[in-house]
């Protein structure tokens, strides 16, 4: 790795330059992120203590809370600490293992949500076997391939990312590392790494996307049959992940099939994914569902009355 690399560190140029509007970001993206890790813990505390949140789409939730959670901690907390130094710098190695974490997460998210889109087909379109289908043990199977293959994916990002030869300039014009603008940095033809880079990362984001929108689809085609409660309840859970899915995907789409060009807007897209998403994921997942609201009242009334007892 050395041998071919001349370049040690990298500076990253961040959102933006100006000191007043780095205060503005630090104050911001600090909230954002608070924001984040408390919903997603809410959550996370909820679903392991509640009785009534054992199905597997709340063992869904769960993992993609967690998964929420260390994607944006790849992120931010370095993110935040940067808008306060005035030359943000970082080494080679922290470099690739953030690319790695960033990645890994993004990918168990991506997969995690092809589960639950899978168990919402499951409950509304055969829902006699939903329990059978469904199981505790096919579940875990299911996270397990989930971990697995979000870890080969970010292993080929590492591949790719380590097969350039750096040799200068270091300034990454980002607020984080990734492939996609260190391709710019590399002083060698990118073109196959560009090409597998789309293959990889593009081919995941848009076949995921195209099969997440094609399920819902079929779910909400079902629904004609079922009652007018039935329907209602399940629409409420379906619309909820579509959102999900359209927030995520879209600019996930947007960055990572084309070509290694980088646009102005490129880094604000990059927000969205990496700092928006996993703080409105929670809201979403607890505004528009009564039984884990429901459940979220029970634990901070029992908590309440065990507090009182002392």
């Amino acid at each position: 790795m050395q041998l071919k690399n001349n370049v040690t560190t990298f500076i990253l140029l961040g959102l933006t330059q100006d000191p007043l509007k780095k205060k503005i970001v630090f104050s911001t993206f600090l909230l954002f992120y608070l924001g984040t890790l408390l919903g997603n813990f809410l959550i996370l505390v909820t679903i392991k203590t509640s009785r009534t949140l054992g199905s597997p789409m709340y063992f869904f939730l769960f993992h993609l809370s967690l998964s929420d959670t260390c994607f944006s901690t790849s992120i931010a907390p370095r993110m935040i600490v940067d808008a306060l130094i005035k030359n943000a710098t970082i080494s080679f190695n922290e470099c690739i293992t953030q690319i790695f974490s960033f990645h890994f997460f993004g990918c168990l998210e991506i997969f995690i949500l092809i589960l639950m889109a899978a168990d919402r087909y499951v409950a509304i379109c055969k829902p006699l076997h939903y329990m059978t289908i469904m199981n505790r043990r096919v579940c875990n199977v299911l996270v397990a391939i989930a971990w697995v293959g979000s870890c080969i994916h970010s292993l080929a990002q590492i591949f790719l990312t380590l097969s350039l030869p750096f040799c200068g300039p270091n300034i990454i014009d980002h607020y984080f590392c990734d492939l996609q603008p260190l391709l710019n940095l590399a002083c060698a033809d990118t073109y196959m790494v560009n090409l597998l880079l789309v293959s990889n990362s593009g081919a995941i984001c848009s076949i995921s996307f195209v099969m997440l929108m094609f399920s819902y689809v079929i779910i909400l085609h079902s629904l004609r049959n079922h009652s007018a409660e039935g329907r209602k309840k399940a629409l409420s859970t379906c619309i909820s992940h579509i959102i999900v899915v359209i927030m995520f995907f879209g600019p996930c789409i947007f960055i990572y099939t084309r070509p290694a060009t980088t646009f102005p807007m490129d880094k604000m897209i990059a927000v969205f994914y990496t700092l928006g998403t996993p703080l409105i994921n929670p809201l979403i997942y607890t505004l528009r569902n009564a039984e884990v609201k429901n459940a979220m009242k029970k634990l901070w009334t029992r908590n309440l009355i065990t507090d009182d007892k002392k």
